[in-house]
């Protein structure tokens, strides 16, 4: 370089310097989140001084509190004339909100399968885990029958059975066309189930019995109950609302005037309306003598109300999908079924995660409803914990206890949401 031709490009590089103290660190985290600018440092302060006021108008509560008392006279006089919680009521109660009247004995059972559960939703949630734990997944939920209601095993085997009867159908008729082979294998597991079923469940359970202690549904009970519930009405609600979305949205006159005279009844009527037609009506339907267990009756019902909310999100997502992807999908020769299977239908879906979670939750959190028909759910236990002698008068240890473990679920729900949003995302903004 020389005075009268300067170089522009410098021609050794700078020695690496830390970033400004402002921007690296806790104090960017700060800056830039919390005092961005002047509304939002006013906010900051706005909120910690009422968190601060929440954290000191409720510790005392939560943290003088007594666990090791057998009533609730005994923890007033415990406390003196201190404002502390009761904590000991769940201490004493704990397996009764979760269990119910479950015999003691038999815990492992309800234990074992809600571990088998997550077992079976790894690989479903999950794709890391192996795709070839999905038949466990297929095989769950008559295992779990089997483990929380007990009897024979050859009971939900058989069930399954009926499924296998009517997938050979399907298979055999598949010439006559899709909708004919699919009536002749629906009807064809209808005649296992409801003229095969039980004479082979008793012929097997003479051959080799293999069963366990049966439990009454009287007996189920807590939150036992509403994962019961709650999991399969989500489970059997998101497949039912797309094959309903997909039945309103289609060409078919009668297929999709009979799509959304069920979605506009549904949607009509409130939950606890088809509770107490779970519970007091559908008897009247059945043939004389039919034992229709009343928590299979609130499951079905819970789904139905679930699916036709599970099909306006997914019509939406349906809806919100651009026409260039049903057209791409025509232009590559696939035909309806396909389109929908490989194109449409995974676009759709990813669209109306926030949608579909949203009703998860609200379809668990519904769950507590049963109340009103004699069910055991958390919040009936709660209120026979409190007409019992020794715990008279308790409120608020109990339903900030089952709050809480709803809170827990609820919030996993969105957590999941929001990861699987994040692997979905095809932009990279």
């Amino acid at each position: 370089m020389n005075e009268r031709n300067p170089a522009f490009v410098r021609g050794e590089m700078l020695p690496a310097r830390e970033p400004p103290a402002g921007e690296m660190g806790l104090l960017k985290l700060l800056r830039k989140s919390l005092f961005n600018n002047w509304l939002s440092s006013i906010l900051t302060v706005i909120s910690l001084i009422v968190l601060v006021w929440i954290v000191r108008s409720t510790s005392p509560w939560l943290f003088d509190s007594v666990w090791n008392a057998h009533s609730l006279s005994e923890c007033r006089q415990m406390l003196g004339v201190a404002e502390g919680a009761c904590w000991a009521v769940i201490r004493d109660r704990w397996t009764q909100l979760l269990f119910g009247f479950y015999p003691p004995e038999q815990y492992w059972r309800p234990v074992l399968a809600f571990a088998l559960m997550l077992l079976a939703l790894s690989p479903v949630l999950f794709p890391p885990v192996p795709r070839r734990l999905l038949w466990f997944s297929a095989v769950f939920p008559g295992l779990a029958y089997w483990l929380i209601w007990g009897g024979t095993l050859w009971l939900p085997v058989t069930a399954y059975a009926g499924i296998a009867v009517g997938a050979v159908s399907l298979r055999l008729t598949a010439r006559l066309g899709a909708g004919v082979g699919a009536g002749l294998a629906f009807i064809g597991a209808l005649t296992w189930w409801f003229f095969a079923s039980e004479p082979v469940t008793t012929m097997l359970g003479q051959l080799l019995p293999l069963s366990l202690a049966p439990v009454t549904s009287r007996e189920v009970g807590g939150f036992l109950l509403s994962i019961v519930i709650g999991v399969t009405g989500i489970s059997f609600s998101l497949p039912l609302g797309i094959v309903l979305a997909l039945g309103r949205r289609s060409k078919m006159p009668l297929v999709k005037t009979l799509s959304v005279v069920f979605i506009e009844f549904i949607r009509g009527v409130p939950l606890i309306t088809l509770l107490f037609t779970a519970s007091l009506l559908l008897n009247y339907f059945l043939p004389p003598g039919t034992n229709f267990d009343l928590i299979l009756r609130v499951i079905i019902m819970v789904t139905l109300f679930a699916t036709a909310y599970m099909a306006e999100v997914i019509r939406g997502g349906l809806a919100a999908l651009p026409r260039g992807q049903y057209e791409a999908a025509e232009a590559l020769g696939l035909d309806y079924w396909k389109a929908q299977r490989l194109v449409i239908m995974p676009q759709a879906l990813k669209i109306s995660i926030p949608g579909i979670v949203n009703s998860f939750i609200g379809l668990f959190k519904d769950t507590t409803l049963v109340v009103f028909i004699g069910l055991l759910d958390p919040i009936a236990l709660s209120n026979s914990i409190r007409a019992t002698t020794n715990w008279q008068g308790i409120y608020w240890e109990l339903f900030v206890f089952i709050g809480a473990l709803f809170f827990i679920f609820c919030f996993g729900m969105s957590r999941y949401s929001m990861h699987l949003e994040r692997r979905l995302r095809t932009d990279h903004r």
